[in-house]
């Protein structure tokens, strides 16, 4: 955060064991005008610093959100994405309703800046959309049902922030089942055009959340798209690694992928999957006139071939 004044700040960092995480707190700590970050989640942190003091704790408790007073800025990437076998209600309480809580407190406690992560699965489908697109989630895909619902929120009566949107983050500490879905030896035969996405790379979104702390310290808000600029197919995804990859009818792949759900609670819920037949990609111009941002990783092929060093 390269203010124009040597006053120093305390950072919160809520969901601060998750992947993103991971390579966010390296750079927030480094750092020189952020005196002391506080990583709070349930589960451990696993990284060190002089700077960091790691706290256990749900963003839901009161004991939680009382770390919160006198910090400078909030950083929000709590959330389930993949809710496996807990009730869809206890996904709910920590999407939502804590996140909510968390949000409010902020603005009551009257923290300088807060940034707020959220996805660009808020709307849907569609191509080269941009922030002002309404936001349409697909019905069953609780992770951005309840992103968008947060949205709405932060929009008619929550806190003055910066929301970001990125598209699926890849990197050494990739989302497991965005590894094994980019990594897999077939693909959906669906007719030309081919559906087009995007991705981004894990340590570029932290560099926007740099900039959108930045952006917020000087009394700024606003909702800014995260992606690399190349998109690409599935088939080409898929082919660039297995020449002879094999074509799976809709169907059969949505038949499968239920059957993995309804028995392991495997893939995510169900909803999420017709997401993959029909393109979502996004302008993120905007990202690049308000806040600076330049992503480092600019093609799909070197993010998708990114691997825990």
């Amino acid at each position: 955060m390269n203010e124009g004044t040597a006053r120093t700040v305390r950072v919160v960092v809520t969901g601060a064991a998750g992947r993103l995480a991971r390579a966010l707190l390296p750079v927030l700590c480094a750092d020189p005008l952020v005196d002391r970050v506080v990583a709070i989640d349930c589960a451990p942190v696993e990284f060190r610093h002089r700077r960091l003091e790691a706290v256990r704790g749900d963003i839901g408790d009161p004991a939680t959100l009382a770390r919160i007073e006198g910090a400078g800025a909030l950083v929000n990437l709590a959330a389930v994405v993949l809710r496996g076998r807990a009730r869809e209600t206890a996904m709910r309480t920590t999407n939502v309703d804590a996140t909510k809580a968390l949000l409010a407190a902020a603005a009551r406690l009257r923290v300088q800046a807060i940034v707020h992560l959220s996805s660009a699965a808020v709307y849907g489908n569609g191509e080269d959309l941009a922030e002002s697109t309404p936001l349409a989630p697909l019905a069953g895909f609780r992770y951005a049902e309840h992103k968008a619902e947060v949205e709405t929120w932060i929009a008619r009566e929550g806190p003055r922030a910066v929301i970001l949107r990125p598209v699926a983050i890849l990197g050494p500490n990739a989302q497991p089942l965005l590894r094994r879905l980019f990594a897999a030896p077939c693909y959906l035969r669906l007719p030309d055009p081919q559906p087009r996405f995007q991705c981004v790379h894990e340590d570029d979104v932290a560099q926007a959340v740099m900039l959108a702390l930045h952006a917020a310290r000087r009394g700024e808000a606003g909702t800014f798209n995260l992606a690399a600029p190349s998109s690409f197919s599935l088939k080409e995804l898929v082919t660039a690694r297995h020449r002879h990859a094999a074509a799976v009818a809709p169907g059969v792949a949505r038949a499968m992928l239920a059957a993995a759900w309804t028995v392991a609670r495997w893939g995510g819920e169900p909803g999420w999957h017709r997401g993959i037949e029909r393109s979502l990609t996004v302008d993120c111009s905007l990202a690049g006139r308000m806040l600076g941002w330049r992503p480092r990783y600019a093609d799909w092929r070197a993010i998708t071939r990114s691997r825990r060093a």
